[in-house]
């Protein structure tokens, strides 16, 4: 007969808790599969859609350069569609952002982009209704 030791089944359980809790303590704005408008918050609505989050977040702490942005972004127009396929947060050390950089992964689903896969900040990100998912901070 098996028996597990109080003490053992205990410690177990507690570490199993704690991973459960410290994992859940970002809250993404959206969940994989969502359908989404892009369009920025900004003066100028149109999207950079990023080629990878290292570049998205190194743009955003102003780490770029012309070249950079040319060569690794696509530029999508207000209202273009997109699927959310990931999220994450960015570390917290943006220059110019106020709060937490929140990445959105998605795949472009209308325009002449249609296909390509890419990533935007949160803030960028609106519902089909066109509410943005965030809070703007200017």
């Amino acid at each position: 007969m098996f028996v597990i030791k109080p003490r053992a089944f205990a410690w177990g359980l507690a570490i199993a808790s704690f991973a459960a809790f410290t994992g859940q303590a970002f809250a993404c704005p959206v969940a994989a599969g969502d359908k989404v408008v892009l369009a920025s918050q900004s003066l100028d609505p149109d999207v950079f859609v990023w080629d990878s989050a290292t570049r998205l977040i190194s743009y955003a702490q102003g780490d770029y350069d012309t070249e950079s942005v040319l060569k690794h972004t696509l530029l999508a127009k207000p209202g273009t569609s997109a699927l959310t396929v990931d999220c994450r947060q960015a570390p917290p050390s943006s220059k110019y952002t106020k709060g937490e950089l929140d990445l959105v992964g998605v795949k472009l689903t209308s325009g002449p982009s249609r296909g390509h896969y890419g990533w935007v900040a949160a803030e960028d990100v609106r519902r089909p209704d066109g509410k943005p998912v965030t809070v703007y901070t200017p």
